[in-house]
This record gives structure tokens, C-alpha cells and sequence, in this order.
């Protein structure tokens, strides 16, 4: 499913327009998006949790030249299903 498919079932879903779910998707998207910008965490209790964690620099290796590379430490976000996703 793509990003239009989506806007078009959540349309459906709460009968409303394509154009009001479309600003309710992204508004929602905008706002968890910010959340995680700054630290935070988002619990949505049964569905998923997302959480900001730091990735430890560490060695890799390019798999073009077999040479060993320092890759730095970041942050990433780490995505848990709830009990309502889970399949």
C-alpha cells in the first residue's frame, strides 16, 4: 500500500474526504516526526511503540574493496509491534 491507497482507506474508514485524511495523515505524520526529532519517544498502546536509540560507532567492511571502514554513531529509531499487529 502505498501513500495514496492509504489516504483513499482512511477516507473510507471515517467517511470523510480524501483531501481531509490526507491532512489528518500528514499532520499526524508531522507530529510523530517532531516527537522523535527532539528525543521523545510514541507509545500507541496495541499497535507500536517507536523510540530514539543511539547506535554505537563501530568497524565495518566495504564489500567492494574488503576494506575496513569506521562507521560513526547515530541515532535510528526502533519500531516494536503492539498486540494488535502482531500477525
Amino acid at each position: 500500500m502505498n501513500k495514496g491507497e492509504l489516504v483513499a482507506a482512511i477516507a473510507a474508514k471515517a467517511e470523510i474526504s480524501k483531501a481531509a485524511a490526507a491532512k489528518g495523515l500528514e499532520a499526524a505524520l508531522d507530529v510523530i516526526a517532531e516527537e522523535l526529532k527532539k528525543g521523545g519517544d510514541l507509545q500507541l498502546i496495541g499497535f507500536a511503540s517507536l523510540k530514539v536509540v543511539e547506535k554505537p560507532a563501530h568497524k565495518g567492511i566495504n564489500p567492494a574493496t574488503k576494506a575496513v571502514i569506521d562507521i560513526p554513531a547515530k541515532k535510528a529509531v526502533k519500531f516494536k509491534a503492539g498486540a494488535k499487529l502482531a500477525l
